[in-house]
């Protein structure tokens, strides 16, 4: 295992993170858009937004499955790939989350008289919160981590 390998992959996938946290400030971004387009809203454009960032989201996944093999296989570091797997989970679940929560966030407009539209959204926010903060403590599993395998 050259140290030097790995560090390059590590940077790799903060830079892959980057991007999925870009995609995601444009997908609210988006969505904000979307539902200030009400009553007649355009879905169109909305939709292939989604469609762009889906493409994106894939493509990272992708990729960090593959820096994650690499880490295992090839430079012997199963503890960082453990790392990376548990992450790759929270962040499907963090973007299931999100799409719900966008639903949720359009039926409270178009029906804002209904209660439940309103703690579905609570709900669903407070789940993404958890999410993002399991998400934010594998990494700081996986920085302490690499740091120590230097």
């Amino acid at each position: 295992m050259t140290d030097e390998a790995v560090r390059a992959l590590l940077q790799r996938f903060y830079a892959l993170q980057g991007e999925r946290v870009e995609a995601y400030r444009l997908l609210e971004e988006g969505h904000r858009a979307y539902l200030s387009s009400a009553p007649r809203y355009d879905f169109p454009r909305y939709r292939q937004l989604v469609h762009e960032l889906t493409l994106a989201f894939s493509s990272i996944s992708r990729e960090v499955l593959q820096l994650q093999g690499r880490l295992r296989d090839q430079h012997g570091c199963p503890e960082l790939a453990q790392h990376l797997a548990r992450l790759q989970e929270r962040e499907q679940e963090k973007l299931q989350l999100t799409a719900q929560l966008q639903l949720a966030r359009q039926r409270v407009q178009d029906e804002p008289g209904v209660d439940a539209h309103q703690q579905e959204v609570r709900e669903l926010k407070h789940k993404l919160i958890k999410t993002i903060e399991a998400i934010s403590e594998i990494l700081q599993d996986l920085k302490y981590d690499s740091e120590e395998a230097e």
